[in-house]
């Protein structure tokens, strides 16, 4: 075992919890590993429906960033599987889950890809919420016993490659995309649009 993985294992003990953990604090970390998550498609749906032009950009060009990057994280998995905690009997583990590879964390990466996007799109309070959010569920999820910490590392690292890859594309093509999806929700949403319900 290298210097790294030695570390990795180290934090990973350091911060999961234990079976004499108090069950307030387990219930706590459950509850934001597994349902905070929600909070992305729900930021992204008022975006949309009540923002302006630059919000509904920034919540798109996140979806983007999210789907790429999750169909990253499915190539790593392929290419080199590194296992769960559960599957070396390392630590202790408070919910059932697939024994697939760990590394990197698809929560964390979809977190992480929209609080990048929406950070460089100038949409400070919300991408500091997501990024507050996002930094809450890596930590619940090394607590609960499911990832190791570097699989956190790995996935801020793979949602900021994607950006990367993704700006030029969207520089390209993103006008043309959002012109496309405006006009097909427009044409969708017409009626609650024209009452006002909903932003034009």
């Amino acid at each position: 075992m290298n210097k790294l993985e030695a570390l990795n294992r180290a934090l990973f003990l350091l911060i999961n919890a234990r079976p004499d953990s108090p069950q307030w604090q387990i219930d706590i970390a459950l509850t934001i590993a597994n349902d905070l998550i929600y909070l992305i498609p729900a930021v992204l749906a008022l975006m949309w429906l009540f923002g302006d032009r630059r919000q509904r950009e920034a919540a798109v060009r996140g979806c983007c960033v999210s789907f790429l990057a999750l169909g990253f994280n499915q190539l790593i998995g392929l290419i080199w599987v590194h296992p769960r905690p559960f599957m070396i009997g390392l630590g202790h583990t408070f919910v059932e889950h697939v024994p697939d590879s760990s590394f990197p964390s698809d929560h964390v990466t979809v977190f992480a890809s929209i609080a990048l996007t929406l950070l460089f799109a100038g949409l400070v309070r919300a991408g500091l919420l997501i990024t507050l959010a996002g930094a809450a569920v890596a930590l619940a999820r090394v607590r609960i016993g499911v990832h190791f910490p570097l699989d956190m590392v790995g996935a801020v690292s793979v949602a900021c490659l994607t950006y990367a890859l993704l700006a030029p594309l969207w520089a390209r093509a993103g006008d043309a995309f959002m012109l496309l999806l405006i006009s097909l929700y427009r044409k969708t949403l017409s009626w609650p649009i024209r009452r006002g319900w909903l932003a034009p």
